[in-house]
């Protein structure tokens, strides 16, 4: 098994491509080590690597994202724990439902902007979440009140150096063009 390894403009985070699909439908972002090893049994193992704080499923890559070693340090550790769990033939999700969905809060936004956030939606899904999965990181919708759009940023978007350009010099002017109505791009934890 060959495992890819590319660089992404959070220089915590680290993406892993394992050649072969991680997570047939949505994300799973886990931030803390118990959580993570209720829901997933390869979240859990790269958990117990000293050093890793976070772990992020997308369709076909692994974020994972470090406090303290280098990544010259960390990175073996980090393959050996993907390379033995896919090889195990384990699951890697414990539950069908996805990670991501468990603690999250619904959208919030009038039913009279309805219509707006459909395409505002559209735009994200089409536009945006490509190009953010390209990075190791996904982007989701949470509201839009009075011109402002609420965004949530999960794997390697979060708490990136450059994901404060990226909502308001790319995202935001992106809706702003499409969506006249939208004034402004804000970040929900």
């Amino acid at each position: 098994m060959f495992i890819q390894t590319e660089s992404t403009p959070n220089p915590a985070t680290l993406k892993f491509l394992p050649g072969k699909e991680v997570l047939r439908e949505g994300t799973a972002d886990f931030r803390n080590a118990e959580a993570a090893a209720e829901v997933s049994p390869l979240a859990g193992r790269l958990f117990e690597i000293p050093g890793v704080t976070g772990v992020f499923f997308g369709y076909d890559f692994i974020t994972v994202t470090k406090d303290g070693p280098d990544w010259q340090h960390l990175k073996p550790a980090i393959l050996g724990a993907i390379m033995e769990h896919f090889m195990s033939g384990a699951p890697v999700m414990a539950s069908t439902a996805p990670a991501s969905e468990a603690g999250e809060t619904g959208e919030f936004y009038d039913k009279a902007d309805e219509e707006l956030v459909l395409t505002i939606k559209e735009l994200l899904d089409t536009r945006v979440r490509p190009a953010v999965a390209q990075d190791g990181g996904d982007i989701t919708f949470r509201g839009f009140e009075n011109g402002t759009v609420f965004l949530h940023m999960k794997g390697a978007c979060a708490g990136c150096p450059s994901s404060t350009a990226t909502l308001k010099h790319g995202i935001q002017n992106l809706l702003r063009h499409f969506v006249p109505e939208v004034q402004q791009v804000e970040q929900v934890a």
